[in-house]
């Protein structure tokens, strides 16, 4: 369980700025939601904590900044869910949510038989054991965002970065996938473009908004 830091972080693409410099201090095992209209800068926020885009200031865990730490190190710290992830059509369940471990895996080594473990746990309590051997390609997009979720998970980091995820998954999914993430003692934050995102979780995530480019002070 980490806290995460921001000092002054922020995105800008060329000449726009996505989002202005930002300072705050979340504590392990809050839940936060971002919500705000397309473009407002909700992306950028959890791409800059992933280092996927460059940024000012620093975003740090535990104290420690992340630009500082390898790709692998940062892996194990933060995993990173985007909207539209790119996945391998003619990979396996089960070997696409076991590359969640590839923080743990030597450069020239394999998956162990606790990797494995680990990967067959997390599609158990996502109820896609059925799914194990079929390709992603196969699956409804509701199934593949659960995969991409549960690869995810199987980093077992401390951070968890679910970008507007939920917008495939019925419901009862929706639910069922927000129980299992209060289990984890991680810290979470999803985005949603409105509070539909957010119904399951009222009075277990602190919500931030974000106007163009501006993130408010918490709810």
């Amino acid at each position: 369980m980490s806290s995460l830091g921001f000092r002054s972080v922020g995105v800008s693409y060329g000449r726009h700025r996505a989002l202005a410099p930002y300072t705050d201090r979340i504590e392990s095992g809050e839940w936060l939601g971002v919500i705000g209209p397309n473009g407002a800068g909700k992306s950028s926020l959890l791409r800059a904590i992933a280092g996927l885009v460059e940024s000012s200031g620093v975003v740090e865990v535990d104290g420690r900044p992340l630009a500082h730490l390898s790709r692998r190190e940062r892996a194990g710290l933060v995993a990173y869910v985007p909207q539209e992830p790119l996945i391998p059509s003619d990979m396996a369940v089960f070997d696409y949510v076991l590359l969640g471990r590839t923080p743990y895996i030597s450069y020239f080594g394999a998956p162990t038989s606790v990797d494995r473990d680990i990967a067959a746990q997390v599609l158990h309590r996502l109820d896609l054991v059925t799914f194990a051997d079929r390709f992603l390609g196969s699956l409804s997009g509701g199934e593949r965002q659960r995969v991409v979720i549960a690869r995810a998970l199987a980093q077992q980091a401390p951070v968890l970065l679910l970008d507007e995820v939920v917008a495939h998954l019925d419901p009862l999914r929706r639910a069922a996938l927000y129980d299992e993430l209060g289990g984890l003692g991680a810290q979470i934050w999803i985005t949603g473009a409105d509070a539909a995102a957010f119904v399951d979780i009222q009075g277990r995530a602190d919500i931030f908004e974000v106007s163009p480019g501006q993130i408010r002070q918490r709810q």
